[in-house]
């Protein structure tokens, strides 16, 4: 059976969003952890996952759960971070989550991994792009419903040479797995492109009131353009600063810019910015649904990675399903070899874990919102 969202049953779905709350559940029922941001700062990158996760087990258990079985969810905050990361993880392995949609932040799920591969529990995040993280091989037990940051660092050096036509760049990142991992990518695209030169390599402190010394020095480099990698609580400041300094820089960043928050944070400012983020899935009916199922329970749009988050969902439950287990090895080869109808697509896994067909688009903001650039 194919996990696309089936339009009959979308009332259904919505009117029991709510119904199956992560306590109280039969003993007998499948198992589904949740893990992510759902306070901080970065929460707005993680409520949606759990928005999502509510919408799809809903519907599921609606027609029947899995395998006649219902499934039940398992939320647990990680607040973004690596050290909450690991407790978040033996939480939801001690309370027997059968497989868990998360982590958001690469950071956190790198540190959240080996918890979860010691008690062969399968993990799929909407957000995690590190490459090593499927690239390595050391996480057999890790899936992704996104593109990894070498394909999305190389589609914003692309954009900048080729599209833009800028030479000068300077690369910014945050200190982290995602945000430098990202730069690192990006500093070797340019370099290797024959075409733009990286005039500036520089590391910020998250959380810092101040990034005027950075921002100078990206003045001083005569930097036509910034290429970001990090979140937008940083991203958000420095445009500000930039903006404020009269400097007419090209800003280009990541998905984890690519949020609402950072242009109701950056206000003004944020206008022009560029950030990369998941392709443009709006000519899928699956994705249509999935928004207005969202938007008839909760009154708003998604949010970040809410696709992403909702084909994570249907995939591990159709991975169940297809393998009538939950038994890893089990699960693992479904996933890799039964394709799901999401709303990124009719999507299977490769060796590494990898979706494939999955990948990025570039965005813009104009007029208060982002918008795809083509």
């Amino acid at each position: 059976m194919k996990f696309g969202v089936r339009r009959p049953l979308l009332a259904a779905a919505v009117a029991l969003a709510f119904a199956f709350p992560a306590a109280s559940m039969a003993a007998d029922t499948i198992k589904l952890g949740v893990a992510g941001p759902h306070s901080g700062d970065l929460a707005s990158y993680g409520l949606p996952t759990i928005n999502a996760a509510k919408l799809v087990v809903a519907e599921v258990n609606a027609r029947g759960g899995v395998n006649g079985m219902q499934v039940e969810l398992l939320i647990e905050d990680d607040v973004c971070k690596p050290e909450v990361a690991t407790n978040t993880a033996t939480k939801l392995v001690s309370d027997g989550a059968h497989v868990v949609l998360g982590h958001i932040c690469s950071g956190a799920t790198k540190a959240a991994l080996p918890i979860y591969k010691d008690a062969g529990v399968v993990v799929m995040s909407p957000s995690a792009t590190n490459p090593a993280l499927t690239q390595s091989g050391d996480y057999p037990n890790f899936f992704r419903t996104i593109a990894a940051d070498d394909a999305q660092a190389q589609a914003e050096v692309d954009y900048a040479l080729n599209v833009l036509g800028l030479k000068k760049i300077a690369v910014i990142h945050d200190k982290g797995d995602y945000g430098k991992g990202l730069a690192e990518f990006a500093k070797v695209f340019i370099e290797q492109s024959g075409k733009g030169e990286v005039v500036l390599y520089e590391g910020v402190t998250p959380g810092a009131v101040d990034y005027s010394a950075v921002v100078q020095k990206v003045k001083r480099s005569g930097a036509e353009a910034v290429i970001f990698g990090g979140y937008h609580p940083e991203a958000s400041k420095i445009v500000t600063m930039m903006r404020k300094k009269r400097m007419n820089t090209q800003f280009i960043s990541d998905d984890g810019v690519k949020d609402d928050t950072f242009i109701k944070v950056a206000g003004k400012h944020a206008e022009g910015v560029y950030a990369t983020g998941p392709q443009d899935n709006s000519a899928n009916p699956i994705s249509v649904a999935a928004i207005a199922a969202h938007k008839t329970t909760y009154g708003t749009d998604p949010g970040a990675f809410y696709e992403n988050a909702y084909s994570a969902a249907q995939a591990l439950l159709n991975a169940i399903e297809q393998a009538d287990s939950t038994d890893f090895d089990a699960v693992t080869k479904a996933l890799r070899t039964t394709k799901t109808d999401t709303p990124v697509g009719n999507i299977n896994f490769d060796e590494r874990g990898d979706a494939v067909g999955v990948g990025f688009a570039m965005y813009q903001v104009r007029d208060g919102q982002f918008v795809e650039a083509k």
